[in-house]
């Protein structure tokens, strides 16, 4: 076959134009083009290219290079010339349908498309929309659907040669419309089946524009159903919860699910369930809400009937295996039955006989601690009597020193009976056990010796918990010691702390356990290791495996007593030869470490005030009054609660009562106090004993505003409680005549607990700011008013820790606070204020200055209790303006108000 573009005119040269010889025809045109050129068709009903007429030439160059499936048929016999979108149409017919007529090709529509074509050729422009034809394939026949535009070509001016046809297959947009069609009609069919009601809402949530279902339901208009008027063919008692759910579900853009009754048209209630979802358009946004009520009248009341019905057979079903489990139970084996219930009858006996013990020896313990720790009162207060009038006598001395020590020992063994009674009065805190192991590293290893190896095993992220800080540490080292002495002076010692969790399950098991979050510490030992029958008796006081006097056996005693006490609980794990563990749980404190301060003792002061002492033992009661009598105090006595009552009835002046807590006689002596203070108001009280009961001390705790001193104490001791009180008493008296109403100090208390008082607002007085730190209600508000009179602006806090947030929020300049505050000590507010607030100087007001921090709190200055509002303000004078040191001292010791 020659090739096309030798033997071919191009265009231009079949329009009359010169062209080059590298120009071909038809120019590109894909694969259709290339077959046009290189085919000779001079043999062919068309002629050779060189004889078409302009017109054929310029159609077949347009329909080659056209994206759109085109076809042209030429002349009577319709020939066909088409492009490569037109392939696709043809299937496998191409490439041999290219020259070919329409009969050959499309033999099966020959007579449509004969028709068809004769009109075109007439002059006539044929479309035909979604055209369905059937198409012989390969595979057989196959239904396909066309748009088909046909146009007729003229090759003169009123006479046309050719049918050109643009050909779009759009059989599977077809299908498309015929399945959305059929799915149509199917959603239909199932919304009446389910009687459902179909509605759409705008973007905001409200009903518009036309709603056939709803408005055939509710019989309601357009106009009653637009917005929210739909909500009125709801049941009163729906319409604002399905509006608020709808509402909600509009805001959050999330399906709307809600079930309401709606009045039919006819009136009647039905019960609906309702869906909806909103469409989104393409960026996100809703266009439109769709949802669907689906009548559930009819499901509702089905189900109440099979609820009913159900609950019924449940009923007769456990009526039935209530009646077959009793005739189990009573067809048992009688004999397994009754062995098993007297050995459950056994195990409770035995609980209960251990439990009664344990609670005998208590009462035992701690009333022979009462008067052991009387006993040790006559001789401590004797000895330190005593100590005075042998000063110079150093062998005196030393005896008396001996002596001293004795009793510490005697107190130290009665308060290890008032532990394992779980009668001592404890002073918890919130206390982090990492801390508090590891600060008595030096203390244990001083105590077990270089052959003991100590571990400790330290979890992460160890919480808090609420003991009293000094009867852990005795626990510990308890713990250790037993450790040690089991391990014979050598082996290794493991100290554990950890998070736990005791759960119901171990809470059943294990009497007096609550379960819960604990903190678990826990001593191992690699010693010899206990038997059962020995840890079943572990915690008895006085028992003992140590060879005779090696040990009192009240250390587990202690530690059990301690432990329970505080809520927690103690178990024992050893075996014989392997050694032994006792785990300790504490319960968990939610709250913040407490801030620890050690405090140094100062100077013991006395006072010429009036004290009532009644105590029921006369050593013991002739020792303290002598004591007090040494400290420069009036004294009078009495022997029983009802004497001491008879006292403060005579109506001579008492400042303080002094009274042991376990007396003889009807009257006890918290009764005895609360008279003695209906009569005399501002009348101070101090509590002592050796074993305290459950009269002033709950839980393991003193009640609110109680004030103990545990026997035996020192002549220091008691000299430092009754001046404390005797302030804080005098502090009140004087305070008294300037204190507003009850009512009116409460609210001056409560709006200036977090702000400065009314006399500094709303700017801040040149004189400076003052954070007045007191937990006694009327001494705080009177001595803020002496502040606030001398021009200072106040801020005032009931204890540390408010205090502590208040300084940050309005840093004073100074911080007059009371030492026993309700919670953290003022000592342990101003050792906490001094990195927070450095430029602030503390002044300490209280009835008993000595317990202070020495050379750790420079720049404080002690007012002594009571004060005037003379000394109050020259004292904070003082702290704003710094003195020489010389001057300091002197204003220091002047500021108690006693020039």
């Amino acid at each position: 076959m020659p090739n096309v573009s030798t033997v071919q005119p191009s265009l231009s040269e079949a329009s009359g134009h010169p062209a080059s010889d590298s120009t071909v025809w038809p120019p590109a045109g894909g694969e259709c083009g290339a077959l046009i050129r290189r085919r000779a068709w001079a043999n062919t009903p068309l002629g050779a290219v060189e004889t078409w007429s302009p017109a054929l030439r310029t159609t077949v160059s347009n329909i080659v290079n056209s994206p759109v499936p085109k076809v042209l048929m030429w002349g009577t016999d319709h020939v066909m010339l088409y492009n490569d979108a037109y392939r696709a149409v043809l299937g496998t017919q191409h490439p041999d349908a290219l020259g070919r007529t329409t009969m050959e090709v499309w033999p099966e529509i020959a007579e449509w498309n004969r028709e068809v074509l004769q009109r075109c050729l007439g002059g006539e422009i044929v479309c035909f929309r979604e055209h369905a034809m059937t198409l012989m394939r390969e595979d057989g026949p196959q239904q396909h659907v066309f748009d088909l535009f046909y146009t007729p070509v003229y090759e003169a001016a009123d006479a046309a040669a050719g049918v050109m046809c643009t050909v779009l297959d759009v059989t599977d947009r077809a299908r498309q419309e015929a399945a959305l069609r059929v799915g149509n009609r199917r959603f239909r069919t199932a919304m009446d089946a389910v009687h459902g009601v179909l509605w759409t809402n705008s973007a905001d949530g409200r009903m518009t524009g036309e709603q056939p279902g709803w408005a055939a339901l509710t019989g309601q208009t357009q106009q009653e159903y637009e917005g929210y008027g739909w909500a009125d063919a709801l049941h009163p008692d729906d319409a604002q919860g399905a509006i608020a759910t709808w509402n909600a579900a509009v805001e959050g853009r999330a399906m709307f699910v809600h079930e309401h009754r709606v009045r039919r048209s006819d009136g009647a209630w039905r019960n609906f369930a309702v869906r909806g979802l909103p469409i989104l358009r393409e960026d996100g946004s809703i266009d439109e809400w769709v949802g669907v009520h689906t009548d559930i009248t009819e499901q509702r009341a089905a189900e109440r009937s099979l609820v009913a019905q159900a609950t019924a057979l449940a009923a007769q079903v456990r009526h039935r295996e209530r009646a077959e489990e009793q005739l189990r139970l009573l067809n048992e084996n009688l004999e397994a039955r009754v062995i098993a219930e007297i050995d459950e009858r056994r195990q409770a006996e035995a609980k209960l006989a251990q439990a009664q013990k344990l609670e005998s020896i208590g009462k035992l313990t701690g009333g022979v601690a009462h008067d052991f720790n009387n006993l040790l009162q006559v001789i401590s207060g004797s000895l330190h009597l005593l100590s005075k009038d042998i000063a110079g006598n150093e062998r005196a001395q030393r005896l008396v020193a001996n002596a001293m020590a004795g009793v510490s020992r005697g107190a130290k063994l009665a308060a290890q009976l008032l532990a394992f009674g779980r009668r001592q009065p404890l002073e918890p805190r919130v206390v982090n056990a990492t801390r508090m192991v590891q600060g008595m590293d030096d203390m244990l290893r001083r105590a077990l010796g270089g052959a003991i190896e100590i571990e400790t095993v330290l979890g992460g992220g160890l919480w808090n918990t609420f003991v009293d800080p000094t009867q852990i540490e005795n626990a510990v080292l308890n713990l250790a010691i037993n450790a040690r002495d089991a391990m014979n002076g050598s082996g290794r010692l493991t100290i554990e702390l950890a998070n736990v969790h005791l759960d119901e399950a171990y809470a059943r098991q294990h009497d007096e356990v609550a379960p819960g979050q604990y903190v678990m510490l826990a001593v191992s030992d690699t010693g010899a290791g206990m038997p059962p029958e020995v840890i079943a008796r572990a915690f008895e006081p006085f028992f003992s495996t140590k060879p005779e006097g090696k040990g009192s056996g009240l250390g587990l005693s202690m530690v059990y007593g301690f432990v329970k006490q505080s809520n927690g609980h103690i178990k024992i794990y050893s075996e014989v030869g392997h050694g032994t563990t006792v785990k300790v749980f504490l319960p968990r404190a939610m709250q913040a470490e407490d801030v620890a301060v050690r405090l140094d003792a100062g100077a013991v002061e006395g006072g010429t005030e009036v004290v009532l002492v009644v105590e029921d033992d006369a050593e013991v009661r002739e020792v303290v009054v002598a004591m007090l009598a040494d400290l420069g105090y009036r004294v009078l006595q009495a022997s029983d609660a009802s004497k001491g009552l008879a006292v403060i009835e005579s109506g001579i002046p008492v400042d303080l009562l002094f009274t042991d807590v376990v007396m003889p006689g009807p009257l006890k002596s918290p009764e005895m106090a609360r008279q003695a203070r209906q009569r005399i108001p501002d009348l101070a009280v101090l509590f002592t004993s050796g074993y305290t009961e459950n009269s002033i001390v709950h839980g393991g705790r003193l009640d609110a505003g109680v004030e103990l001193l545990s026997k035996p104490y020192s002549r220091e001791a008691l000299a430092r409680k009754v001046r404390h009180l005797l302030g804080n008493r005098a502090q009140r008296q004087a305070a008294a005549p300037a204190a507003p109403a009850p009512s009116s100090a409460a609210s001056a208390s409560a709006s200036t607990a977090d702000r400065p008082t009314a006399a500094s607002a709303p700017a801040r007085p040149s004189a400076g700011v003052v954070l007045l730190v007191e937990d006694d209600p009327l001494i705080r508000v009177t001595s803020a008013a002496m502040l606030t009179d001398a021009g200072y602006a106040v801020v005032e806090a009931g204890s540390a820790e408010e205090a502590e947030a208040l300084a940050q929020r309005h840093r004073p300049q100074v911080m007059v606070t009371d030492i026993n505050l309700p919670g953290a000590s003022g000592t342990e507010l101003a050792a906490a204020l001094r990195t927070q607030v450095p430029e602030l100087v503390t002044i300490f007001a209280s009835g008993d200055a000595s317990p202070l921090l020495r050379g750790e709190l420079s720049g404080s200055l002690i007012l002594a209790k009571p004060y005037t509002s003379a000394a109050l303000v020259s004292a904070v004078k003082a702290a704003l303006e710094p003195a020489p040191p010389a001057q300091a001292a002197a204003t220091s010791a002047s500021a108690d108000g006693r020039h």
